[in-house]
């Protein structure tokens, strides 16, 4: 029975410092603001892309409309350097996602992942929706 009370506490300590590192591990901006590349809408299990000919307000709309998501704020660029990166946290266990928004040249580009696991089940892919609604609107 000490045994089976041991390892009971032992997972605790352990979930509670798995939990405590998601949510209080330091973010690497130079990881995360970084030009999108990619040409084309892609959907993955950790996060989404979205490529759009957008007006050249378009990336301010887009800003306004991040900043009012809940548990979101930015972390690097602004609307004049023409790129923006925002974490958003997970209600409950503050897993972070990432987005970054960037417009030249007529395109909105638009990159958002998760930090960790595997899978988003599709909320980068829906706030990514959301942003280009907002962008559209002008």
């Amino acid at each position: 029975m000490r045994f089976v009370m041991y390892l009971f506490v032992v997972a605790c300590v352990f979930v509670i410092g798995l939990l405590a590192f998601v949510r209080l591990a330091p973010t690497d901006v130079g990881q995360w603001h970084r030009p999108v590349a990619e040409t084309n809408n892609q959907n993955m299990a950790g996060g989404a892309i979205r490529v759009a000919p957008a007006e050249p307000d378009a990336l301010a709309r887009v800003d306004a409309a991040a900043r009012s998501l809940p548990r979101t704020h930015a972390i690097a660029g602004s609307v004049e350097e023409g790129r923006i990166t925002y974490v958003t946290r997970s209600k409950w266990i503050g897993f972070p996602d990432y987005t970054t928004v960037e417009y030249s040249d007529g395109l909105l580009r638009m990159h958002a992942r998760l930090r960790f696991g595997r899978s988003d089940f599709g909320v980068n892919r829906e706030r990514l929706e959301r942003l280009l609604l907002a962008a559209a609107q002008g």
